[in-house]
């Protein structure tokens, strides 16, 4: 299998899941009008608000961003997502749990 490139199209896919139910209609439609200008559908934007994807390795990258366990990371590691990836993918869930932190204070 193919190695997983953590792309802009990944990064806001993950970006969609990290921020889902956020509840701010000007930040969704940001988010939305980024994902259609990457080529991006309707299904797909839902599918990662949801937390997967129609991409097998898009899907296990968002599930060891949601939930970063080991069984999530050895799942990741099969579909190709090496421990680079795997590591900058960690770094961009800090980054907006970080951001959510700052906007809850």
């Amino acid at each position: 299998m193919a190695g997983f490139k953590l792309d802009v199209r990944a990064r806001l896919s993950i970006e969609l899941a990290l921020t889902a139910g956020r509840g701010d209609p000007i930040f969704v439609q940001q988010q939305e009008k980024d994902a259609k200008a990457l080529g991006m559908t309707g299904a797909e934007i839902d599918m990662a608000r949801k937390g997967s994807s129609f991409d097998f390795q898009l899907s296990r990258a968002i599930a060891v961003a949601l939930e970063p366990t080991a069984k999530h990371r050895e799942r990741a590691s099969k579909a190709g997502i090496d421990a680079q990836t795997y590591a900058d993918i960690e770094k961009l869930v800090v980054s907006y749990r970080d951001q959510s932190l700052l906007r809850s204070a």
